[in-house]
């Protein structure tokens, strides 16, 4: 398919049946197991990006996961709804996919591009939508069952903005600039909602190449960690501390090993510090690879993990 950008989901329950959402962009949203098997698949539209985040529902006391997507078939942005329970049960038997039509659907009135969710201690279950071929970005809030549009901004006359993340905890958004510009800024969530002074992170003049496009965040504790950027021109994956003034720490490639290729180009990231299984035994990095180039070059794109225990003692962060 037409991989481009990942979510992960923890199964709170059984780790080991954690599984990984990934948009194919010109027809759904595809569900992988840990063993980057296939078991299920939503034919949603072209659905470019997803994010997710689980929250215990404080009248059942059990957790609930908000599924978003960013739609260009109609240029919307979808949310699923789904109990962690459904979902668990689902996964034991290797078969979940996200129903075709989401829970919840609203027009963006724009084209609708990049997606990051976040759970805001002031806001609740927000999303950000970014514009494809224009600067705007839209803050969208769930509440009571519904989707309301409560900020649109300027990504500083940005050509196009896609890849974002955004921080719950230190309550900031990291959103990469493409195209014209390769710029990583942070914007900061005050209760007045004013975003117009983002921070610079980097530039194609610092340590980015071509385009900066997948971000996520390597947690450490609640406050401190990584903030993880694909810059695509080098197919490199910048580190950069997570807390202002954003330093440039590192950066690292992944190569091929004896029975899966490297990865180039990439889109979407995405990060889960906690143990899975064996395999990942301190969490998971999954990857878009933009170039699929195995024991037979395969034009279409995929995803690939890495165990997050093997960057962290290459890197020693």
């Amino acid at each position: 398919g037409n991989a481009d950008d990942p979510a992960i989901w923890l199964d709170k329950k059984a780790p080991e049946s954690s599984i990984i959402f990934g948009t194919d962009k010109y027809r759904g949203i595809y569900t992988y197991n840990l063993k980057g098997q296939v078991i299920g698949f939503s034919e949603s539209g072209r659905v470019n990006n997803v994010d997710l985040r689980s929250l215990k529902d404080s009248n059942t006391n059990k957790f609930k996961t908000f599924i978003f997507g960013s739609n260009g078939t109609n240029n919307s942005l979808d949310l699923w709804i789904y109990s962690d329970e459904v979902i668990h049960q689902a996964s034991l038997n290797n078969n979940f996919s996200l129903s075709q039509k989401s829970h919840v659907s609203v027009k963006t009135n724009f084209l609708s591009y990049g997606i990051c969710a976040g759970h805001d201690k002031e806001l609740g279950i927000i999303a950000f939508v970014t514009e494809a071929m224009g600067s705007r970005v839209q803050l969208w809030q769930y509440l009571n069952n519904s989707l309301s549009l409560i900020k649109t901004f300027d990504n500083e006359n940005a050509y196009e903005s896609e890849g974002c993340v955004y921080d719950d905890e230190n309550r900031t958004l990291f959103i990469s600039e493409e195209n014209e510009r390769g710029v990583i800024r942070a914007y900061k969530l005050f209760n007045e909602l004013d975003f117009n002074k983002p921070e610079i992170i980097d530039t194609r003049e610092g340590n980015i190449t071509g385009d900066p496009e997948g971000l996520s965040i390597l947690k450490i504790n609640k406050k401190d960690g990584y903030l993880i950027a694909s810059s695509q021109g080098n197919s490199t994956f910048n580190i950069y501390q997570r807390n202002a003034p954003y330093t440039f720490i590192n950066k690292f490639s992944v190569i091929s090993n004896e029975i899966i290729d490297g990865v180039s180009d990439t889109d979407g990231i995405d990060i889960l510090n906690t143990y899975l299984n064996k395999d990942f035994p301190s969490g998971i990095l999954v990857v878009q690879d933009g170039k699929n180039t195995g024991e037979q070059n395969v034009s279409k794109e995929n995803f690939k993990y890495l165990s997050l225990q093997d960057l962290i003692k290459k890197l020693d962060l």
